[in-house]
């Protein structure tokens, strides 16, 4: 069985989150219990970083943990490393509002 190289943490999130460092060009299938996605990554992305599952345009949330951690600074494409760079925090922002303090 094959290691598992980066995690889903929540069935409607835009992003997965490596486990290991990951180099472009590698293909690789992240799995929720409900969700399937097969992505070749657009760049390198370091250990515990983020990459997109789905394409995202400029201005659209980014989701992990089910929740918006961000919006996307320029369109974001499948496989593409998502950071400072294109995604910008809103960890004091209006998800708060939203889903309450504790988000």
């Amino acid at each position: 069985m094959e290691k598992q190289r980066a995690i889903l943490l929540h069935e409607q999130d835009d992003v997965a989150t490596a486990l290991t460092a990951l180099a472009r060009g590698e293909s690789l299938t992240v799995c929720g219990s409900e969700r399937r996605v097969d992505v070749v990554l657009a760049d390198d992305v370091p250990f515990a970083h983020k990459f997109a599952l789905r394409p995202l345009a400029q201005g659209d949330p980014v989701r992990k943990y089910g929740l918006p951690i961000g919006r996307a600074l320029a369109d974001i494409q499948p496989g593409q490393w998502v950071h400072v760079h294109n995604c910008r925090s809103e960890r004091f922002g209006h998800r708060h509002q939203l889903y309450g303090v504790n988000a």
